[in-house]
């Protein structure tokens, strides 16, 4: 126990000489893991902001070998690229015929009408928000979004997500209460990135719940 409290305590202190003993493999590490948060369904609760904010904090540490300019490029290329991955899974779903007949053809023409209306905003802000932001590509690519459209929005929500948290990360990682604190400041900002989108879940499950017993009585 003490050796756990030591470490969260510690956590610069404890992931900085890992992370200079890996050298330039460090770099590969952080785009494997934000590219499969974003890019492979399966994996929406890999921390992504937790992460950015990390390592831009530790890049500020005096005696790290992070780049702060460095960490921004992979950031930006494994984000982007995830998400033009998982677009082009919806592209194909939307092709597959077992897909085409389990899903109603109501809920794609509401889905089409949803993203020809509000897509730009939603593939841009919907970045901002985890669990979500892995299945917004892959329903715009359901949805018939225009790739041309999706490759701006992903640009932009990518370039603003990755500018904002490495920003951030790397401000406050210059300070002594932040570098002193930095684990309960990363699970402060993971509690805090993964409140709407729970909230979200719950609100859902309620009203499903209250549907289902009207239906009932």
């Amino acid at each position: 126990m003490d050796q756990v409290t030591y470490v969260f305590s510690h956590l610069n202190e404890v992931i900085l000489p890992m992370v200079n003993w890996l050298g330039p493999w460090s770099y590969l590490i952080l785009f494997v893991l934000i590219f499969m948060e974003t890019g492979l369904v399966i994996f929406p609760w890999l921390p992504g902001e937790s992460l950015i904010f990390l390592t831009s904090a530790l890049a500020a540490v005096s005696g790290s070998k992070l780049n702060i300019f460095a960490l921004i490029l992979v950031f930006f290329s494994a984000a982007f690229m995830g998400d033009t991955v998982n677009f082009r899974i919806g592209n194909y779903l939307l092709r597959w015929k077992f897909f085409r007949r389990h899903i109603k053809n109501t809920s794609l023409h509401r889905t089409e009408r949803f993203f020809k209306k509000y897509g730009l905003l939603t593939v841009v802000f919907g970045r901002f928000v985890p669990l979500i932001r892995t299945f917004v590509p892959l329903i715009a690519g359901t949805s018939k979004f225009k790739w041309a459209r999706f490759t701006l929005a992903n640009f932009l929500g990518v370039a603003l997500w990755v500018t904002v948290g490495s920003t951030l990360g790397y401000f406050f990682g210059t300070i002594s209460f932040v570098q002193e604190h930095l684990a309960l400041i990363i699970l402060g900002i993971a509690l805090i990135a993964i409140t709407p989108a729970s909230l979200f879940w719950l609100i859902r499950q309620i009203r499903r719940h209250i549907i289902s017993r009207n239906f009932t009585r």
